[in-house]
């Protein structure tokens, strides 16, 4: 049996601190050694299309709409369906109206593209003044408002949005098309979930421009309605984002011609860890991680028009990258062990905060440092609703663990979204070791995919299925699918009992960060690009 995971998503806005991201393992099954968990198309055929998508099958994911000044719990999605591309300095979009494709420019002086939420209204406007190499202009003006409603209960958002003003003129030669009517509609949903958040929506407009050709008595009074149909899907968490949008449009003129314009749009921002050596050989350490931190932005328009052109074309920004060096892991327990390198990329985020030299990779892992470090890899503190001195208590999620806790905030952050559970309903116990079971149903808790697992009565593929504990069955079924947790190979047991010893937590950490970095932006960009 396999899980099936369809395209959903949405948008809640992190506000990240300024942190890391790394490249982590290649596959989602990769092991770093044999005992590293505990013992063990469709293609089109577009060569410059596949360049962007190879490049960017290599780095870490991460997403955001280009260069929208996006207030906190915003929806991410712009409501234009244009495919156009920018960058910190310009921007290009491509326009279909005149038969023949029109590449339209502008720089940031040019464009101004805001949104402004106030009392369940988003308001997003557009204004554009921008030029082809031609002499054609184009002018735009809109305005959107959207009702946001709030489902706190169940931690979802929902926006529909209708357009609120218009004005776009179009001139090319001695043409002019003026938009005359515009009908729009959108309609995007979120689910705010622990570690990661997802959106998923549609945008149907109809546009209608009206033109004149020819000149007194030959001149003839023409119109163009375009139909556009789009849909757009991403997520968006502590470590990165994607979204990916597909939209497709019908070109209907007065004189009973067509065209056709299908654009694939995904945009970008990654974060790639890499390692530095110290250009010192003599110095206290032999080098470090660096973060570089990159946005990009693809369009694909695929065109067949009225004037019998078809083709494709393609447009493509980059943001200029930004660089961050980390911390220096200095433990003297690691030289040969496999797993060194999980463990200093953790270290180096900030996951472990490890004051010691030795970090003891072969003792067990507590519940509480293993809850610490999934808070800290999601950013559960950051998510905190802002306390004020009513909501304050004095009192402690668990009567065993006292608020005066180092990273306390992540132990109640991490409770209240529904990751962790007591071993009572009152009590942590949080020196006790964490159990492959118990890490496995924190990560799915976590990801929100608790509903993934089939229908009760299922059984795992594990021999020992009849020992693994009823809360646990959902989130080991899962955790293995996704390649998070993997089971012995030679005995076909999960040991779900067995503890994690800091070394284990640390591999399985490090694939629970690929599965938010490279494994999300796989399905969101890349499966959605190919397969649309």
């Amino acid at each position: 049996m396999t899980l099936n995971f369809p395209g959903v998503l949405i948008k809640a806005d992190k506000n990240g601190k300024s942190t890391h991201l790394i490249i982590l393992l290649s596959g989602r099954n990769l092991l770093t050694a044999p005992d590293a968990d505990m013992y063990g198309m469709k293609v089109r055929n577009k060569k410059r299309m596949r360049k962007h998508l190879s490049k960017i099958m290599l780095v870490v994911l991460a997403v955001f709409i280009i260069g929208i000044t996006i207030p906190e719990n915003a929806s991410a999605v712009s409501l234009e369906t244009t495919g156009a591309v920018k960058n910190e300095y310009t921007y290009e979009e491509a326009v279909f109206i005149t038969g023949t494709p029109i590449i339209f420019k502008g720089t940031s002086k040019d464009i101004k593209i805001t949104q402004k939420e106030s009392k369940g209204k988003l308001t997003e406007t557009h204004s554009l003044k921008l030029t082809a190499s031609n002499g054609a202009t184009l002018t735009r003006n809109m305005t959107y408002e959207s009702d946001v409603v709030d489902y706190a209960t169940i931690g979802q958002k929902t926006s529909n949005g209708v357009v609120k003003k218009y004005t776009e003129k179009i001139v090319v030669g001695k043409i002019t098309y003026t938009l005359v009517d515009y009908q729009f509609s959108q309609g995007t949903v979120a689910d705010n979930r622990a570690a990661s958040d997802y959106y998923s929506g549609n945008v149907i407009s109809r546009k209608t421009y009206a033109y004149q050709t020819g000149t007194g008595k030959n001149a003839v009074q023409n119109t163009v309605t375009i139909d556009t149909d789009s849909r757009h899907a991403g997520y968006e968490n502590f470590w990165g984002a994607t979204e990916t949008q597909i939209t497709e449009a019908v070109y209907k003129y007065s004189d009973g011609k067509t065209s056709h314009v299908k654009n694939r749009l995904s945009i970008s921002k990654s974060r790639v860890l890499n390692y530095e050596e110290n250009l010192g050989s003599l110095g206290s350490f032999d080098g470090g991680y660096a973060v570089v931190s990159e946005k990009d932005v693809i369009s694909e328009y695929t065109f067949d028009l009225s004037s019998g052109q078809k083709g494709t074309l393609d447009l493509d920004k980059e943001y200029m990258p930004t660089i961050e060096r980390l911390i220096i892991p200095k433990f003297r327990d690691l030289s040969k062990h496999y797993a060194k390198g999980a463990i200093e990329k953790l270290y180096s985020l900030g996951i472990y905060s490890d004051a010691s030299n030795f970090f003891s990779p072969n003792t067990p892992m507590k519940r509480i440092d293993f809850t610490t470090a999934i808070g800290k890899a999601v950013d559960l503190r950051v998510m905190e609703e802002p306390k004020t001195k009513k909501s304050t208590s004095a009192t402690s999620v668990f009567k065993d663990v006292k608020r005066t806790v180092k990273d306390y905030a992540y132990i109640e952050s991490a409770y209240k979204k529904g990751i962790i559970k007591g071993v009572t309903p009152e009590y942590f116990k949080p020196d006790n070791q964490i159990t492959r079971a118990q890490a496995a149903t924190i990560f799915v808790r976590a990801l929100g995919l608790e509903n993934k697992a089939p229908n009760p009565g299922y059984m795992t593929k594990f021999k020992d299925d009849a020992q693994i504990p009823n809360y646990s069955k959902d989130g080991i079924y899962i955790a293995n699918e996704l390649g998070l947790m993997t089971g012995d190979p030679t005995t076909g047991r999960f040991n779900p009992d067995q503890p994690l010893t800091r070394a284990q937590a640390s591999v399985v950490l490090e694939r629970f960060l690929n599965y938010l970095e490279s494994d999300l932006k796989q399905n969101y960009r890349d499966d959605i690009l190919f397969f649309n």
